[in-house]
């Protein structure tokens, strides 16, 4: 299927229903929240593609997708270290940019094998490194940026707003 391995396959679902855990989360309430079923599924998601990605080397060794994975991996324990208060005041800040930049992450290697692969024969994208799909990145990285913004603009009017304000039960 799609030159998919199977462990490719399994990956795949996973980040797949990762993801839209996190899109959920986005669409309903602005943000993912570590304290939430969402954003709890969200995050074992993320980690199960992210160590599923780092057994496939469909374009040969170590590459950039492995890389990706980590950086995600790292970005994800700031966020669990901030949900537990780690970083003070900051920590509702610190936890809600980092869950929204691994969503963004996502999209990175999501529109790369995608639009590398499809349509069979003739895909939109040439190749990993086509300008087309970099443009698309930077622009989905601009939205990022503006989520962040106004992420942080509501957590700053939210009520509660201190230091080790989140519940410790997963609602």
């Amino acid at each position: 299927m799609l030159g998919l391995t199977q462990l490719g396959i399994i990956h795949t679902l996973i980040s797949l229903a990762g993801l839209a855990c996190g899109l959920v989360a986005l669409s309903s309430t602005g943000m993912v929240r570590l304290h939430t079923r969402l954003g709890l599924a969200y995050v074992i998601g993320t980690v199960l593609s992210c160590l599923t990605g780092f057994g496939i080397f469909q374009h040969g060794g170590f590459g950039k997708p492995h890389v990706l994975g980590i950086v995600t991996l790292l970005v994800l324990a700031v966020a669990v270290c901030a949900a537990r208060g780690a970083f003070g005041r900051m920590s509702r800040y610190v936890e809600v940019v980092s869950l929204s930049l691994t969503v963004f992450f996502h999209f990175i290697p999501g529109l790369t094998e995608t639009g590398t692969r499809l349509p069979v024969g003739n895909p939109v994208f040439a190749n990993a490194e086509a300008p087309e799909l970099k443009g698309i990145v930077g622009v989905l990285f601009l939205v990022f940026l503006a989520g962040a913004v106004l992420q942080v603009r509501y957590l700053r009017r939210e009520p509660g707003a201190g230091a080790g304000s989140f519940p410790g039960r997963i609602a």
